[in-house]
């Protein structure tokens, strides 16, 4: 049947008896697929029969689907003409692993980061209003780790308010990527249980017939007891009370039962959510038991659901989460935070082993940032580990919170520069240029693990703010070449390394940038002066005193070359009035696609 399926009215041809032999045949598809290429595997297997059931009723692209974050998308893609393209999910040149403008008429619109599909939904939906469009409706699918963002509920505030006409699609399967957290994560789990007031409303009405208990006083008592039972108990009080009509919850592995509800939320004059419960990773037992882990996965063994590369050594994350967790015991002061990446930002030892001194507050960037601006300020030692692409979603409450009132907290940014296949919505290529203008904030960025470790003690020391921003995966040691005879300086505030002291020309590479800096160094006749520049901000003077005396540089960065590093020495060089010839490798004006970070580092680092 799969093969059958080009656009969505082919698959509103398949009779609603063959659809479960469809789901199944899916699931083998996306598991075939995703266990060569790698992906996003749980969250997709888990939406199989609810993105079945929006094609089947929907009359898309008239009708719009937007994804939240795009990571539970593929079945969208599948359905929509890309199976064939499945081959190259992910990979340069071939289709992207999230919703993609560019790619369909049915990705109306680009996602990647949590908690944006409503806002867009409500604009989509609000500019149909103005062009007197009533037919068509607007859907947006969100994750209930997506639903905490600050973003997802400002957006229902207003969408409630002005009765904007969009049905949002509350995919509840209690995960983001690690278990969800908050009090919100928790109401959606008790509507579930909301079938005590239902049987509490039965027995209220039986006991009101019975006639011996027919009081004046008996009935009063009553009466007030079920208008207590139903403000507590009623299934979606909350959003009914913000003036979003609600449906659910709803089994989203039961197709009938989804296109029942998206019916229902048709007739409905106004904003709708339904509430649909899936399970993460079914129809595959190893994402079933692990759906943490299964979230993204490298290429896998179908059978064993083993991976089939050998780990790297062990890496910046993981090295940042043991030297912290050898730090936290010694200091009680110290408080760890993410936004619902312990795995990911090597928190997860942490967390288990002090866990009164680790918050995860969900997806929740900005609220993550001010709550450790308060948290400094009462004398605590607080380490935010974000991605650097999700760290920009906190910029104002960096500068206004923490820098402009000078409190120690520290910025422990991960997969800064290039993350390789989740493409330009995961790429850390930014965070140099938005961080180094503001007042009061030491940047820092280490060549390998024992350097990130030394960082994070000097950071602790230097009670200000400060940020180390360190890459996806190894942070081994560089074993350098005989001609290189590095300075075995300690760490100090604003103190580069020194690789090598050559002549003609200097290399200066920002963190894990001084392989490509040696590479460069071997191909030239005299061996240059190179140097690991490990602080961003502020710039070590011998730096410049380098480059003045050669005359030429080049600099190396993961980061935009506009307002990065390089930019960054360029302004030091005109206010000394040192007239020299240097090369920025870094990335261009330009958004940077998927792909390996070797095959990008090759295009793009020129």
């Amino acid at each position: 049947m799969l093969q059958r399926i080009k656009t969505p009215k082919d698959l509103k041809k398949i009779p609603d008896s063959k659809l479960p032999e469809l789901c199944q045949e899916i699931r083998r598809f996306i598991l075939k697929n995703i266990s060569k290429t790698g992906g996003h595997l749980a969250s997709n297997l888990g939406v199989v029969e609810l993105t079945i059931a929006l094609h089947k009723h929907l009359d898309c692209p008239k009708d719009q689907i937007i994804w939240d974050v795009g990571h539970q998308s593929y079945v969208h893609k599948i359905l929509t003409g890309r199976q064939k393209k499945f081959r190259q999910l992910r990979q340069l040149g071939g289709i992207s692993g999230f919703p993609k403008r560019e790619e369909s008429p049915y990705d109306v619109f680009g996602t990647g980061h949590a908690s944006t599909s409503i806002s867009a939904a409500m604009g989509l939906a609000e500019a149909r209003k103005k062009n007197k469009q009533k037919t068509p409706r607007i859907v947006a699918v969100i994750g209930d780790g997506a639903f905490t963002g600050g973003i997802a509920l400002e957006a229902i505030n207003q969408i409630g308010y002005l009765q904007t006409p969009v049905t949002i699609v509350l995919n509840d399967n209690r995960m983001s990527i690690a278990p969800n957290v908050g009090a919100l994560s928790r109401y959606t789990k008790r509507i579930e249980e909301t079938q005590v007031y239902k049987r509490a409303k039965k027995a209220i009405y039986l006991l009101s017939r019975d006639k011996t208990s027919k009081t004046k006083k008996n009935l009063i008592n009553l009466q007030t007891l079920k208008r207590a039972f139903k403000e507590v108990g009623t299934p979606g009080l909350l959003f009914e009370k913000l003036g979003i009509n609600y449906l659910g919850p709803v089994d989203g592995h039961n197709i009938s039962r989804i296109i029942e509800a998206l019916k229902r939320a048709r007739k409905i004059n106004g904003p709708v959510l339904i509430h649909v419960r899936t399970k993460k990773g079914m129809g595959y037992k190893f994402a079933e038991n692990q759906a943490d882990k299964y979230h993204g996965v490298l290429p896998f063994s179908l059978k064993t659901g083993a991976c089939l590369y050998s780990s790297d050594p062990i890496s910046f994350s993981q090295s940042f989460g043991q030297k912290l967790l050898q730090l936290g015991r010694k200091n009680k002061k110290i408080i760890a935070i993410t936004c619902a990446m312990p795995d990911g930002t090597g928190l997860n030892h942490f967390a288990n082993e002090l866990p009164e001194q680790f918050y995860d507050t969900g997806i929740t960037e900005q609220h993550a940032v001010t709550f450790a601006a308060g948290l400094a300020a009462a004398g605590k030692k607080p380490v935010v580990a974000i991605y650097s692409s999700f760290l920009q979603r906190s910029c104002d409450q960096i500068i206004h919170d923490v820098c402009l009132q000078n409190l120690p907290v520290i910025f422990a940014i991960d997969r800064a520069g290039l993350a390789g296949e989740d493409g330009p919505t995961h790429h850390g290529v930014f965070d140099i240029s938005l961080l180094r203008p503001i007042p009061n904030l030491i940047i820092m960025a280490p060549k390998d693990n024992p350097e990130l470790k030394a960082m994070l003690e000097l950071a602790l020391k230097l009670n200000r703010p400060v940020a180390i921003r360190y890459p996806r995966g190894s942070g081994q040691s560089l074993k350098l070449p005989v001609w290189c005879v590095p300075q075995k300086t300690a760490l100090k505030k604003g103190k580069s390394q020194i690789i090598n002291t050559g002549k003609d020309t200097v290399i200066i590479s920002v963190g894990n940038q001084l392989c490509r800096a040696i590479t460069l160094g071997r191909r030239r006749k005299v061996k240059p002066s190179i140097i690991n520049a490990r602080f961003i901000k502020p710039i070590d003077p011998e730096i410049i005193a380098f480059i003045k005396k050669t005359g030429q540089a080049t600099i190396i960065e993961e980061n935009a070359i506009t307002g990065g590093f390089g930019s960054a020495v360029l302004e030091q060089l005109a206010k000394k009035n040192i007239n020299a010839r240097v090369k920025l490798m870094g990335i261009g004006d330009q958004f940077v696609e998927q792909g390996t970070v070797n095959e990008l580092q090759k295009k793009y680092l020129k």
